[in-house]
């Protein structure tokens, strides 16, 4: 039988499903890290958005991988991927 305080109810409450953009989730991952810093939650609290923030994480490094991807260098009269190194 849930209660109120089981990771499930938690997630809920603390999490949307989705984060709508980079920015959003970025805001939302320096919130959670500046929460679990302070170091008052109770342990289920403390899992449950540590789970949240490697979801944001994964969302942002994929969202930078994408972008990157889509940058073009012009080279003389041809359009070339972007190499960063």
């Amino acid at each position: 039988m849930p209660t109120p305080t089981s990771p499930r109810s938690s997630r809920a409450a603390v999490a949307p499903a989705a984060a709508t953009s980079y920015e959003a989730a970025l805001e939302e991952l320096e919130q959670l890290v500046a929460q679990l810093d302070a170091g008052k939650l109770p342990l289920d609290q403390l899992l449950t958005r540590y789970q949240r923030g490697a979801e944001l994480l994964a969302f942002c490094r994929t969202r930078l991988d994408e972008v990157e991807e889509q940058i073009k260098v012009l080279e003389g009269s041809t359009l070339k991927p972007w190499d960063a190194n």
